[in-house]
């Protein structure tokens, strides 16, 4: 089987093993496991668009606490606006770069990709996004990213809805 092929059945069975999660604090950290994984960055986070503050909120973010970003901020606040993927590979050229985070956290980005999560009605509701790869993150990337975030969609909307009832 085919690299390309085997990275998609692998996209497949985590979509499988996903629906078998029964609660976000279950699920959060199995995506962004396997995101990590799939695609070999160091880290990553699902932020939550919140229409209300027009800001984005981390649900889970490895080795940090809650990061919030006003959405006309940074490259997730980017991903947001313009419902596109973003990868860029060298953070110290890219004006959109919000490095108030990697003050404020002491992590330091080298380069991210980012790609937005939908619901079932096609609105942006979040951010999936991975840091530090090393050698770059690529156009394949990219199109794993976008398969990745509509896997997570569903699940996504689903623990929006269970958090909104707490």
């Amino acid at each position: 089987m085919s690299q390309h092929r085997e990275l998609y059945k692998k996209i497949a069975d985590f979509g499988r093993q996903l629906l078998e999660k029964r609660s976000y604090e279950e699920g959060l950290p199995f995506i962004t496991k396997y995101a990590k994984e799939l695609i070999g960055a160091s880290r990553a986070s699902i932020f939550i668009y919140h229409n209300e503050t027009e800001e984005l909120w981390t649900t889970i973010a490895d080795g940090v606490e809650r990061i919030i970003v006003p959405i006309e901020k940074g490259i997730v606040g980017k991903t947001i606006r313009t419902r596109e993927p973003q990868i860029v590979n060298d953070v110290n050229k890219e004006p959109d770069f919000y490095d108030e985070i990697d003050r404020e956290t002491g992590y330091r980005t080298y380069n991210l990709v980012t790609a937005p999560i939908y619901n079932s009605l096609h609105q942006v509701v979040g951010v999936l996004e991975l840091l530090n790869k090393e050698g770059g993150f690529t156009e394949e990337d990219k199109k794993l990213m976008r398969l990745f975030a509509q896997a997570i969609g569903s699940f996504v909307e689903l623990m929006m809805l269970e958090l909104a009832e707490m």
